[in-house]
């Protein structure tokens, strides 16, 4: 089977690096929906604004990344919603998906959380928190490379929230926290590395930190990046450049409100302004990656 890391690899290739995330709020979603819906059907609209989503961003883009808890808090409607939103983009529109979860926990507790995504939601990857030790990873790497198709995972190392140096800045032994983790993804790789050159464990890079983003570029030159803090949170086509290969592969950057919330919940036409916050981004992440 496809390696997970050339399948991704394809699709970078193919549509660009830009990763639209799904984080519906209802506070936010089209008022044509909500008052379609209504506060009763919150999963119901979740899953009809995530459809539109999925076809106005999909010429734009080839990674879709929902992120769990909105949906998980829309309840067992909420579920479905996020099941069916992760088959329709990858059967119908041929998107990868990374499910935001961010899990983290040790032996079959693991080894469940890795087969509800990918067995159960159907998930491509998967967000992983590592700061339990190597044995609260390895259960979901051995799930991950069990699987059919085989998936992929993304490492929380240097997040773009503002208080993620808090730990992550620690000193340890000389050096930073994140540096010691992001070390240990590329060991994770080893064995595991696709025909692109990049492995199937990757990290999560802030496009917030762009000083760290290209020193741990530097030090993990076989690994993914999923850069998230680009769009809404500040970072710029300019900031994530150093998280690219020469080749123009190694990352992805995801945005989440900036492409899928740029429009007031009355406005009416909220489906062009989708459409085109996403030819926006993903002409601006070109345009930065091929920037000399």
């Amino acid at each position: 089977m496809p390696h997970f890391s050339d399948r991704l690899a394809e699709v970078v290739r193919r549509k660009g690096p830009l990763c639209v995330g799904l984080d519906p709020r209802w506070e936010s979603v089209p008022k044509e929906l909500r008052d379609r819906f209504g506060p009763d059907g919150l999963g119901e609209a979740y899953a009809a604004f995530g459809e539109a989503v999925l076809e106005l961003v999909e010429p734009h883009c080839g990674i879709v990344k929902p992120q769990a808890a909105f949906f998980e808090a829309a309840g067992e409607a909420g579920d479905r919603a996020l099941r069916r939103l992760i088959d329709v983009a990858r059967s119908q529109y041929g998107l990868l998906t990374i499910l935001d979860a961010k899990r983290g926990d040790i032996a079959s507790t693991a080894t469940a959380y890795a087969q509800s995504a990918f067995d159960g939601y159907g998930a491509d990857a998967l967000t992983v928190n590592p700061y339990l030790g190597a044995d609260a990873v390895e259960p979901f790497i051995s799930a991950a490379r069990a699987a059919t198709p085989k998936r992929g995972l993304f490492v929380l190392v240097r997040t773009s929230n503002p208080g993620g140096g808090l730990f992550q800045n620690l000193v340890c032994n000389g050096r930073p926290l994140y540096r010691i983790v992001g070390e240990e993804v590329a060991k994770w790789n080893d064995g595991a590395i696709g025909d692109c050159g990049l492995g199937d464990v990757g990290t999560v890079v802030g496009a917030t930190n762009p000083k760290e983003m290209a020193e741990l570029r530097s030090a993990l030159p076989k690994v993914w990046f999923l850069v998230p803090g680009y769009g809404a949170q500040g970072g710029t086509a300019a900031d994530v450049r150093s998280a690219f290969l020469p080749n123009g592969l190694g990352a992805i950057v995801n945005s989440s409100r900036g492409v899928t919330f740029p429009f007031h919940p009355d406005d009416p036409n909220w489906r062009e302004k989708i459409a085109t916050a996403a030819e926006r981004a993903c002409a601006e992440l070109d345009s930065g990656v091929r920037a000399p």
